[in-house]
């Protein structure tokens, strides 16, 4: 891989790149997430905590936001760091390279669904249990998508699919960006072979396969097996941020809902903390922990992308080679690596392990699979062009009669109830957890009236 394709201005569809006095086009693309519907609904989606009443605690919206400031930062300091070695094209500078890894750490939570990753599980169960009987009929690859549903990939469909210009290329992004997007560059039916680098994990739908292939191409990204890619070196990036940033933030939000005590957390990431008279004044203050924890963050993110970009850099050849094994942050410095890990762990035990989320989490999984039963079974009507359902046209009514493909009454019948079953998934998948609570009592006849 190269630097002067992997940086490809165009657009999605080989439209041109569009550079505006000092508006650039990855700039661009930076703005036509942070205007779409889809990023602001993350206001109301679940970061860790469920409908958390709590202010204080992060949702999908400010996690997105910050792990973009974090992003933005590893990719103007790699890219000067590039530039210094002349590996940069002639029109890109640092800031371009800020700006699509920026661009892409806004978008990479864009397509969860309500609820998170219990929301994803959740779907997963549903089409692995009642609703296996929609699976017959597809391909092994359709039936793929949906019984192992991943937010990442519903994330690629909304940015090339269904967000602006629906069903002609999306919000229309540079290939950059959608290249470092692609946290796992592969399909579904890859992730479930014992070959696949990150099991399980993929990042397109087949539904979205041409356009995977044309960002692959457009970026050339190298080929290492049948639809699976190795991943754009900016997408190590991407990934660094966001886990950089989860190493911290869960922790405060843990010290903030009372399930962390400081002491815990204050020795957990002492070794990324530099030694320094202001920040030992800080520790033996009287300020209150929560304030504690805010004021030593940019301290440790500071270490923290001090290190990914040595990472990055020390292993430049084998990023643009496609041979990298293992994430950006297992090559970082061992304390910078091991605070990060051990951060992460004590969240999945202490935080992510606590009552409170636990019991929210299991009627999330009411919540998901109620919706399930009335919109994929309406879904699966339509694709047959029954309308004698009066509550399944209802439903078509509710998603958008006219969302569907343009194109659906030319498809075989297969290929017509996987695309609209995608189409319901796009639905429920756009749902704020508030909404989805909402409208799981309402399809079960627990009428309440919307304001």
């Amino acid at each position: 891989m190269d630097w002067n394709t992997l940086l490809n201005k165009q657009r999605l569809g080989h439209r041109a790149a569009k550079d505006e006095r000092g508006r650039t086009a990855f700039v661009r693309d930076h703005d036509k997430i942070i205007f779409s519907g889809a990023f602001r609904r993350l206001a109301r989606k679940t970061q860790v905590h469920p409908l958390a009443t709590n202010d204080h605690v992060h949702n999908r919206l400010t996690h997105s936001l910050e792990v973009s400031c974090v992003g933005r930062t590893l990719g103007i300091r790699v890219g000067e760091r590039l530039e210094r070695r002349r590996l940069l094209p002639s029109d890109t500078g640092p800031t371009d390279l800020g700006d699509i890894v920026q661009s892409a750490c806004l978008a990479h939570d864009i397509g969860n669904p309500p609820f998170g990753h219990t929301g994803e599980r959740a779907i997963r169960a549903w089409f692995g249990e009642r609703g296996q009987r929609y699976l017959e009929g597809l391909s092994a690859r359709q039936a793929s998508d949906l019984a192992v549903f991943e937010g990442n990939a519903q994330g690629f469909r909304i940015l090339t699919k269904s967000e602006y210009h629906q069903y002609d290329d999306g919000m229309r992004l540079t290939y950059a960006t959608l290249g470092a997007f692609l946290k796992y560059p592969w399909l579904s039916a890859a992730s479930q072979l014992d070959t696949c680098p990150r099991p399980g994990k993929y990042s397109a739908f087949l539904a979205e396969a041409d356009a995977f292939r044309e960002v692959a191409r457009a970026t050339g990204l190298t080929r290492v097996g049948e639809d699976v890619y190795a991943r754009h070196p900016l997408a190590y990036l991407v990934e660094a941020a966001d886990d950089f940033c989860y190493a911290i933030i869960d922790l405060e939000d843990g010290l903030e809902m009372d399930l962390l005590h400081w002491d815990e957390v204050h020795a957990l990431l002492a070794p990324a903390i530099p030694d320094s008279e202001e920040v030992r004044h800080l520790l033996h203050s009287d300020v209150r922990v929560g304030r504690k924890a805010a004021l030593l963050r940019g301290k440790i993110i500071e270490r923290f992308i001090e290190a990914g970009v040595e990472a990055f850099m020390a292993n430049h050849d084998r990023l643009l080679a496609g041979t990298l094994e293992g994430d950006l942050i297992s090559h970082c410095e061992p304390a910078v690596r091991d605070v990060v890990e051990n951060a992460k762990q004590l969240a999945r035990t202490k935080v992510f392990e606590h009552p409170r989320k636990v019991e929210l989490e299991i009627g999330a999984f009411e919540v998901i699979g109620k919706l399930l039963d009335g919109l994929i079974e309406a879904a699966t009507s339509h694709a047959r062009g029954d309308v004698s359902n009066f509550r399944h046209q209802r439903i078509i009514d509710l998603i958008g009669r006219h969302s569907f493909p343009p194109d659906l009454d030319d498809l075989p019948t297969p290929q017509r109830t996987y695309q609209c079953m995608m189409r319901a998934l796009d639905f429920l998948a756009g749902m704020t957890d508030d909404y989805a609570t909402y409208l799981a009592k309402q399809f079960s006849g627990m009428a309440e009236t919307r304001y």
